[in-house]
């Protein structure tokens, strides 16, 4: 009986149960919510949904791969036997499982049938040859909002190999063939502009070498959708008016046509040649390229402080006529520089008062004889040893040293050449910078660590007097000051360093030393960072210790990380993040309590976002978040 009692006394709450299911369900959904936002970012429930639209985009794994047309079309112009386009596809699929894409192979009448519409992002590698009718679908794909991939002159031939022209280049890529380079040639400079999208983290005015057997193309931007990222024009080697010949000879170019966007290469990507190093900058550029174009962002530290889009280096050089060099400060036109002034020990000791004077006029760097080379392939001469290099940077700096009561810092090699004895020797002797005539693959100084020493390299990045007033003749000041407004103009557009360098027995000549004037004011006005070389390298150590890392974590929302490893504080850095599509309401946070936000600005065209860290303590971390809301989303 009390069994009974006491059953019948359990009574079950089916509504109490019901609502407290249901609480914890909603309680779930919150937190699920919570989740997927403090990952994703901001986001619409209707994009979380397993609603039909969003079942569908999971099984579209097309939507994600890249198609690599191999156009048989483009094979039958071949000779019979060749080998190259299958050459060239085979290095495309390396690319792209490189840049952590998945491909298909489609062909000809894939494109004429419409199925590369499935596709996020398609490559025409070297396809010359295109039918009509793929022709039209290529275009619509663009215009719709597709991507492609490009080399070589694309669709200039019919499917029959009937030449075609170049009206499909003109019109979906904006620009105008010049010519082909001949193939007499080996190897052909290629020079990339800095702080773009697709040259993030490659430096400022790097020189690729491209092979010229496959006739690499010169080619002419001409509406403003179309951003010019190289040139083929070799100050070095070419004559010629230097803002022309930059214009008409582009060899890489990005843009927009319709919707839709282009990366045009006018070099088979099997041209490459060089060292390790020139094929990891070039795998650099592949995939900014690629990551351009499926609207993933890229990031990098700019070259220099902000408002500033190039630099100015003056170097005065004493050599014969030392007395002219007093016509450095007549000329400096109220300018704030302190340029390092160097002159050779020898010519010194015979006057000692010209030395004395130059206490006051700026510092002090040492013209070095440590042995002669023709040009850096030069295999029958060579350079002193390690031990005569070192003896001798030694008599130069206390030779100075004793004349002037400076410590010397830099060195000029006399004949424009070092080796890694001249780094080994600075190191020993506490030099920090190597002023040289040699041309390197870049137009930014350059740090080599020697024996835990840091040691500055700056390279001729621009005609001097000794080319343009010895070599060219030019007596007329009008000539000499367009000539080197015409490399400032170059290495602006390059986004480098300008080395003006200058000898007292020419452009420091009475009759020429206003031209100095004119051109420091030309500098200014484009606003160039007028720099000296101490504070350039303080400068350029603390902008390439900050690290940067970045990773797109949705549609609406990137992870960026700053880092600075060194030892010391960084000041006054601009991190540049491309989000490389246009975005609204940006919104930055951290997901670790405590980290301070920088300022930032959104770009104009709303694709770009500016970090302006005043400073970064050694060793800091920052973690930021990066919200925002796509245009036209």
């Amino acid at each position: 009986m009390a069994v009974k009692e006491a059953a019948k006394g359990l009574r079950v709450n089916y509504l109490i149960i019901f609502l407290s299911g249901l609480v914890l369900l909603i309680l779930a959904v919150l937190v699920f919510l919570l989740i997927i936002q403090s990952i994703y970012g901001n986001y619409e429930l209707s994009q979380i949904l397993p609603t039909k639209n969003n079942l569908t985009l999971l099984q579209e794994t097309k939507k994600q791969k890249v198609a690599i047309l191999y156009s048989k079309y483009t094979e039958n112009m071949l000779e019979p036997g060749s080998t190259w386009l299958r050459d060239n596809i085979d290095t495309w699929k390396k690319f792209i499982s490189n840049a952590k894409f998945q491909y298909d192979l489609i062909s000809d009448q894939d494109i004429e049938l419409g199925k590369h519409y499935e596709y996020k992002l398609i490559v025409l590698p070297g396809s010359k040859s295109l039918s009509d009718k793929e022709l039209v679908n290529v275009k619509r794909y663009i215009e719709n909002g597709g991507s492609v991939f490009v080399t070589g002159g694309p669709a200039t031939f019919s499917d029959e190999g009937k030449w075609r022209g170049w009206e499909f280049f003109t019109e979906v890529f904006g620009m105008k063939f010049n010519r082909e380079i001949k193939p007499e040639e080996t190897y052909k400079v290629h020079t990339l502009r800095g702080n773009l999208p697709i040259t993030s983290q490659i430096p400022t005015g790097y020189a690729l070498k491209i092979a010229t057997w496959d006739r690499p193309i010169y080619a002419e931007v001409l509406e403003p959708r179309t951003t010019q990222v190289s040139f083929w024009y070799d100050f070095r080697k070419e004559a010629g008016l230097v803002r022309e010949e930059i214009q008409k000879s582009a060899g890489i170019s990005f843009g927009t046509y319709g919707k839709g966007r282009f990366v045009w290469f006018g070099f088979e990507i099997n041209s490459v040649l060089g060292v390790q190093k020139d094929f990891i900058y070039f795998e650099k550029l592949f995939n900014n390229s690629v990551n351009w174009l499926v609207y993933n962002p890229t990031a990098f530290v700019r070259d220099w402080p902000d408002t500033y889009e190039a630099a100015f280096l003056f170097i005065p050089t004493i050599t014969e006529q030392p007395n002219n060099i007093i016509n450095v400060n007549k000329n400096i036109g109220g300018i704030k520089i302190n340029p390092t002034i160097f002159v050779d020990p020898n010519i010194t000791i015979n006057n000692y008062q010209i030395l004395k004077s130059l206490k006051e006029k700026g510092e002090i760097g040492a013209i070095v004889d440590i042995g002669f080379l023709a040009s850096p392939e030069d295999t029958v001469n060579k350079l002193f040893s390690k031990e005569v290099q070192t003896s001798t940077l030694k008599f130069a700096i206390d030779t100075l040293k004793k004349l002037t009561n400076q410590n010397v810092k830099a060195i000029m090699p006399l004949n424009g050449y070092y080796d890694d004895n001249t780094m080994q020797a600075m190191s020993q002797l506490g030099l920090e910078f190597l002023v040289t005539d040699s041309l390197t693959d870049r137009s930014v100084p350059e740090i080599r660590t020697r024996n835990n020493k840091q040691i500055m390299i700056i390279t001729k990045t621009a005609r001097d007097d000794y080319e343009v007033v010895r070599n060219y003749g030019l007596t007329n000041t009008e000539f000499q000051r367009y000539t080197y407004e015409e490399d400032i103009d170059r290495v602006l557009f390059e986004g480098g360093l300008y080395v003006f360098k200058v000898h007292t027995n020419y452009q420091l000549l009475p009759q020429y030393s206003s031209v100095i004037k004119d051109v420091l004011k030309y500098a200014k006005s484009k606003k160039m960072w007028i720099t000296s070389l101490e504070e350039l390298k303080n400068w350029w150590l603390s902008k390439g210790g900050v690290e940067v890392r970045y990773d797109a974590r949705s549609a609406r929302r990137i992870a960026v990380e700053l880092n600075n490893p060194r030892d010391e504080r960084t000041i006054g850095i601009v991190v540049q993040v491309n989000l490389n599509k246009k975005v609204k309401n940006v919104e930055v946070s951290s997901d670790i309590i405590n980290t301070k936000i920088p300022k930032y600005s959104l770009s104009p065209s709303g694709d770009t976002i500016y970090f302006y860290l005043d400073k970064m303590e050694p060793h800091e971390t920052r973690s930021l978040i990066i919200d925002y809301d796509n245009v036209g989303s």
